[in-house]
């Protein structure tokens, strides 16, 4: 059996670290694992396996010999490193928005449309958090009646902003619990001028605002569920639409998806038993006993928990649903990391212009 020299890239971030622990936990069979971060980490040390591997500053050349690349590292980080990994002969999964919306880049989520990974050129990207779960809980449905038209809200955990932010919204609780006046230097997004505290607050914008008044994060949901579920990010098959809301959760992104079938012949129970079936997806869906997913509950796990499916009441064929999900494990690292053993699985852990 081939053993696989795989590379971590942004290794000491929170994402990188999940990805650290989701390669020792999958079916790769991994050789060697490189380990790589910035130059102010370089030297320090990581486990993986039990063994202490020594971070290196990621340059181009660290990828010589690496077969299979997973990348947490920032968008232009991506950019940059991710090309001369290619060049160098190696499979790359981003997490970053850097090349999801490129044409010739599978977007991929396991269980979904992993047949678009034969036609990769390198570089397949991993989706939005919230794209990925609210993708994942639908998929059964539009398999079994088909899907007109999708409206989601999103309730979006701290730690999706990055290990600055999540610290920053610690610290904000703490002053407000001390009767002292929070301070906010990152959030909504550090791009912009102005800058609001979360704790015990909601700030519905995440990323910064287009020209029509969406944030780039709401189009990025639009835009990448008509990638995945239609092989076409402008698609008019399925109208998307989408309000993101950052909350005061460290881990665990919920959402509120509203959703319109094709087949009006859909009802509750049936769509319960599609989810309940689905590997990857926990029915949570019993409001008798007042069994439903939450973020506390869903941290820590690489499931997607659906609950509180019922009917609009108002429009028949309308339903609406409760998603929740770690955004750093299915979010994330967990997702990617499957990417890569469906490669890794399919015998596609190779640079099409470098095969023999």
């Amino acid at each position: 059996m081939k053993k696989y020299v795989v590379a971590i890239l942004g290794a000491t971030g929170a994402v990188g670290q999940r990805l650290i622990s989701e390669l020792e936990h999958s079916q790769i069979p991994v050789a060697k694992v490189k380990l790589l971060a910035s130059k102010r980490s370089a030297g320090k040390k990581l486990t993986f396996n039990n063994q202490e591997v020594t971070l290196e500053e990621a340059q181009p050349d660290s990828f010589t010999g690496v077969d299979l690349v997973l990348s947490s590292a920032g968008g232009s980080v991506s950019k940059k490193l991710l090309p001369e990994a290619v060049k160098r002969g190696a499979v790359c999964v981003d997490n970053t928005s850097a090349f999801r919306m490129e044409e010739d880049v599978p977007l991929v989520i396991p269980g979904v449309n992993e047949q678009q990974l034969q036609y990769h050129h390198g570089i397949i990207a991993n989706p939005n958090c919230s794209t990925i779960q609210m993708v994942a809980a639908l998929y059964p449905v539009y398999q079994r009646w088909g899907i007109e038209q999708i409206i989601v809200s999103t309730y979006q955990a701290v730690s999706g902003a990055g290990q600055s932010a999540w610290n920053e919204m610690l610290q904000q609780a703490q002053a407000i619990l001390n009767k002292q006046a929070p301070t906010a230097n990152i959030l909504p997004t550090a791009a912009d001028v102005k800058h609001y505290p979360l704790a015990f607050n909601l700030l519905p914008q995440i990323d910064v605002f287009e020209d029509d008044g969406y944030t780039h994060e709401e189009w990025k949901m639009i835009h990448e569920t008509k990638k995945i579920l239609c092989n076409d990010q402008d698609s008019t098959k399925i109208k998307v639409t989408a309000t993101c809301v950052r909350v005061p959760v460290e881990i665990g992104h919920g959402e509120s998806v509203y959703f319109v079938v094709e087949d009006k012949g859909a009802s509750v129970p049936e769509i319960q038993a599609e989810i309940a079936k689905t590997s990857g997806l926990i029915l949570q869906d019993n409001p008798q006993q007042q069994l439903y997913p939450q973020p506390l509950t869903a941290a820590g796990k690489r499931e997607t928990f659906v609950g509180r499916i019922r009917p609009d009441q108002e429009n028949n064929g309308a339903f609406q649903m409760w998603v929740v999900a770690d955004n750093l494990l299915k979010g994330a690292a967990s997702n990617t990391v499957a990417i890569a053993e469906c490669l890794v699985r399919d015998h596609l852990v190779q640079v099409p212009n470098n095969k023999a």
